[in-house]
């Protein structure tokens, strides 16, 4: 991405025009980031956060941005699971991505470690904040990350695959038709469904948001 133009970065990104379907079912914004239903959810909850500039994973946050970042996970993390109970969470950092943009994904799934890495202990590594993604982005250019509840992990790259995290959380939520958001955006029946879920997304968030700020 470092040859291309910032024009045509923009032109080809889908993360980065808020013209693009990514952002037809906008939450919130931050000074660094845009909090927006996924427009192919897995399931009702299914959130990204988006930063507003063109970085290609957590691993490339400059510190003010990544200090945000936090701010925003765990905002998104506590509303997630006073809405649906649980929460999960992922990013490709820059490895299995389709959409070559940051973004992570906060979306309610009740599943083991073992239902997204079934290959065994050995391809895990649990890390305990945000910080040790940092030190393994520096030290070998790409993660696989994802959480379950409060615990975080890193897993060995040498598994990865495109939509990598995406399949196996549908697997997991038993909806593996909706793992390729590319065919799902085909699916008008699919699509249907996501619009009513997405739209329900965004009036628990409206409530949750007005809720928040009548108790400070």
């Amino acid at each position: 991405m470092e040859n291309l133009s910032k024009e045509n970065i923009e032109k080809n990104c889908p993360h980065c025009s808020r013209e693009s379907f990514a952002f037809k079912y906008p939450l919130e914004e931050t000074q660094n980031f845009f909090i927006i239903c996924d427009a192919h959810p897995l399931v009702e909850g299914h959130i990204l956060v988006v930063p507003k500039d063109h970085y290609s994973c957590i691993g490339e946050y400059p510190d003010e941005v990544f200090g945000e970042f936090k701010q925003v996970y765990k905002m998104v993390s506590a509303f997630i699971k006073e809405n649906y109970d649980f929460v999960c969470s992922f990013e490709h950092g820059k490895i299995g991505q389709t959409v070559f943009h940051s973004h992570v994904h906060l979306l309610p799934c009740n599943c083991g470690v073992d239902e997204i890495i079934p290959e065994g202990a050995e391809k895990l590594i649990k890390i305990k904040v945000f910080e040790d993604l940092i030190k393994a982005f520096d030290k070998d250019g790409q993660y696989l990350f994802f959480s379950i509840k409060d615990d975080k992990w890193l897993v060995d790259c040498s598994i990865g695959a495109p939509r990598f995290f995406r399949d196996r959380f549908a697997n997991a939520l038993m909806v593996p038709e909706r793992a390729n958001w590319k065919e799902m955006h085909s699916n008008k029946e699919m699509m249907k469904s996501a619009e009513i879920e997405n739209n329900a997304l965004i009036q628990k968030w409206k409530k949750y948001s007005h809720k928040q700020l009548y108790e400070k």
